[in-house]
């Protein structure tokens, strides 16, 4: 303790109402923490000098520590009254007012602190905060700046900035910011861990091993980190190594469903399986919340079915769904009544005018189709040719529309081309190419890709703008079983596909995107289209290979038949069964009875009874 405040307590001793000493030992009290101390000294402190600015002021920065925010905002201001200039209660009000949750007030409160210091970097952190929670990031991105422009080595500043930017994603300059803050200080976790979380994003995936197992090393009995350095070797294809971070997660943290999910899914556990038989038991924890419940069915249900028991692997299933689908806001009209829309408004004359004038690039390659039916495949065997890059599941296309909408107050909704003039569509076309190019990453062969793939399965809804943008682009639609696709999708947990919770609404948005399907077949060229069947896939890979290598206009490599061999990191739930060479036993996948699934079959109509009917 410094002497000073051992002198202060003495003094206090001798005259307990001593105004200074209680001013000195609450605020030291106060910033050690010793908050039941502190807040009684200055208290009597302020009430026996209630024009002090400065005693308020301290007052409110221990009541809010005591988590008192109502009666620190009254202190505060009151020191704001008594001195309207006073810089820290205006940025301490701020601060008290964002704990609360009113973060417009505490933009203010920032602002007119900054109005009297505007070189001051913790006030313009705290209004960077505050504008980032109230989603204008932008704007906040310009305030870190700032601060960091006044105080350089401000990691608080920088730390907060990196994050917005990876809000962004504007990825090098959020990872450039996260190693500035390594060069200061190479033992911070979380820094380390985001790093990684960035590197993995942007696909560079070594330095994105790196920083996972530095984050593995700074705190090893922190489950988190291990876990995702086997998601990023189990993209990569090194699933043994990643199947033993998968494993040592759960052994570190032994009741956190989401590592047994991760396990499950990559690999078959045998019956007496240690990590199978905690999951059994854990199922029992009625503690569990619904979202951990929920990745506990679906793991229970991957393991039995493994092992051929497949009722209680579907029962898992239902149950996992069930729990699932309660929590989500998904309305399937909206998605359906466009679809309706597209076929009614959308003609055949109209689109191939529109192509006269598109793009004669033939650059893009799409896969479209619904998930689980075999895309994931058809990826990597284009991808294994040389002259491929396969970008996987990306925005690249919204994001083009997106942009596109913005830039021209004529774009439609169901027929954004119409009002538009062929230079403006041209630009279009040109900014997605743009676009395309940006995403080729780790790409170690000597000539640039002549194909880029966009797996982006949803796609299915823009093939006429496709085909009017990009006349020569091709377009692959994957199509499986219509109920082995289904049954897939319902038994994968999905993070992003809304419909597959509910056995009727699958089968539903199965029958809307089919009759989508249907329609451009009917209105658009033989041959835009090419129909890649799963079932004949897997009977005859070379044959079926040869022929969708000649449709992307490429020439034969036998590459693409060791797809499996590939070292693209893949992201699907397919990521384990592309790294295998071709097996048939997701053809005729067993079925619950017709009880069961009358949800579905109702739903898919006349489309249940096959895939390959009218395609």
């Amino acid at each position: 303790m410094p002497d000073f405040i051992q002198k202060c307590e003495v003094i206090l001793k001798r005259d307990p109402t001593h105004l200074q000493a209680m001013q000195v030992l609450g605020t030291f009290y106060a910033q050690q923490q010793q908050l039941d101390r502190a807040i009684p000294l200055l208290r009597v402190a302020q009430e026996r000098d209630p024009n002090n600015p400065a005693g308020f002021n301290n007052l409110g920065m221990a009541l809010q520590g005591a988590g008192e925010h109502d009666e620190a905002i009254f202190c505060f201001r009151k020191a704001i009254e008594l001195r309207p200039s006073y810089v820290m209660a205006l940025s301490n009000l701020g601060t008290a007012l964002a704990k609360q949750g009113n973060h417009e007030a505490a933009i203010q409160s920032y602002r007119d602190a900054l109005s009297i210091t505007p070189n001051d970097p913790v006030v313009l952190n705290n209004l960077g905060t505050a504008l980032r929670s109230t989603g204008r990031t932008k704007e906040a991105v310009l305030e870190f700046q700032a601060a960091l422009t006044y105080a350089p080595e401000f990691v608080q500043a920088r730390l907060s900035l990196a994050i917005s930017l990876s809000d962004l994603d504007r990825l090098e300059e959020a990872i450039a910011c996260y190693r500035t803050i390594i060069l200061q200080d190479n033992t911070n976790f979380s820094v380390h861990f985001n790093l990684a979380e960035l590197h993995q994003k942007a696909g560079q995936y070594d330095a994105a091993i790196r920083h996972f197992k530095s984050a593995c090393a700074l705190k090893p009995a922190d489950a988190m980190p291990h876990f995702k350095l086997g998601v990023v070797l189990q993209e990569l294809g090194d699933l043994d190594v990643a199947i033993d971070y998968f494993r040592h997660a759960i052994d570190i943290a032994t009741n956190c469903p989401r590592y047994y999910l991760a396990l499950a899914q990559a690999t078959k556990l045998d019956a007496d399986d240690s990590h199978f038989l905690a999951m059994q038991r854990l199922v029992e924890d009625s503690s569990l919340s619904d979202s951990d419940r929920t990745d506990l069915h679906f793991a229970l249900g991957k393991a039995f079915s493994d092992l051929g028991a497949h009722q209680l692997s579907f029962d898992h299933f239902l149950t996992g769904n069930r729990v699932r689908r309660r929590y989500l806001t998904y309305d399937e009209k909206p998605a359906i009544n466009r679809a309706k829309q597209l076929c009614q408004s959308v003609s055949a004359d109209t689109i191939r005018e529109f192509a006269k004038t598109g793009h004669s690039s033939s650059l893009p390659i799409f896969i479209i189709g619904m998930p689980r039916s075999g895309s994931t495949l058809v990826e990597q065997v284009l991808a294994s040719h040389p002259e491929v890059y396969g970008a996987g599941e990306i925005s690249t296309l919204f994001d083009t529309f997106r942009s596109a909408a913005s830039k021209f107050d004529r774009w439609q909704s169901v027929s954004p081309l119409e009002n538009l003039t062929a230079a403006e569509r041209m630009s279009i076309s040109e900014d997605y190419l743009g676009r395309l190019h940006k995403l080729v990453s780790n790409w170690t062969r000597p000539q640039t890709p002549t194909r880029i793939i966009n797996k982006t399965l949803s796609n299915y809804q823009h093939i006429a703008l496709i085909y009017a943008l990009f006349p020569n682009a091709r377009i692959i639609h994957t199509v499986r079983d219509p109920i082995d696709t289904c049954l897939s999708c319902f038994s994968t947990f999905f993070h992003s596909q809304d419909f597959t919770f509910d056995l009727g609404e699958l089968g539903r948005r199965y029958r809307s995107y089919r009759e989508l399907m249907d329609h451009w077949h009917r209105i658009l060229p033989s041959g835009t289209i090419y129909d890649v069947r799963y079932e004949e896939v897997v009977e005859d890979l070379e044959q079926n290979a040869r022929s969708l290598i000649a449709y992307c206009g490429l020439t034969w490599d036998d590459a693409c038949l060791n797809f499996h061999k590939a070292k693209r990191p893949v992201r699907t739930a397919s990521v384990q069964q592309v790294r295998k060479p071709i097996y048939r036993s997701s053809v005729g996948r067993w079925r619950p009875d017709d009880a069961v699934l009358r949800p579905l079959l109702d739903g898919l109509g006349s489309y249940r009874r096959g895939a390959l009917e009218g395609v």
